[in-house]
């Protein structure tokens, strides 16, 4: 599975940092939902699905949390705490997040605005997908 982080250009000095996000520039994809995860209460999984099309961007912006993605051959663990980093998840890819920072916030960037159709929650169904598809 060709996992691809996203490195983002940080500006910065005494004041700060800043990261700017452009889509079809350093987002390589039109931006049409965005969406953030907080407050995840300890030993909570979030995600557990794929996606038939959507593709998306995962930027931890304070904190961490560990990911776990699947293709349905092979799973790969990865930690998410870098703000200047984002991961790119395409579609049918199993996605898992958990053990979340008490502090972290999770901003995730959609190349489609929702809709449940996409989605495949069963992980049975997934690799049945991705392996007879």
């Amino acid at each position: 599975m060709d996992i691809k982080l996203v490195q983002f250009q940080s500006h910065g000095d005494d004041r700060g940092s800043l990261v700017s996000l452009e889509e079809n520039k350093n987002i390589p994809f039109d931006i049409k939902r965005v969406y953030y995860i907080f407050d995840t209460k300890d030993k909570v999984t979030r995600g557990l699905h794929a996606h038939k099309k959507l593709k998306q961007l995962a930027i931890v912006l304070k904190g961490s949390c560990r990911f776990t993605l699947d293709d349905g051959k092979e799973k790969i663990e990865l930690l998410l705490d870098n703000p200047a980093q984002g991961l790119l998840i395409e579609s049918f890819i199993w996605r898992e997040m958990y053990d979340f920072s008490e502090d972290c916030v999770l901003m995730v960037l959609a190349d489609s605005i929702y809709d449940e159709n996409d989605y495949i929650r069963d992980y049975e169904e997934f690799l049945q997908v991705v392996n007879n598809g």
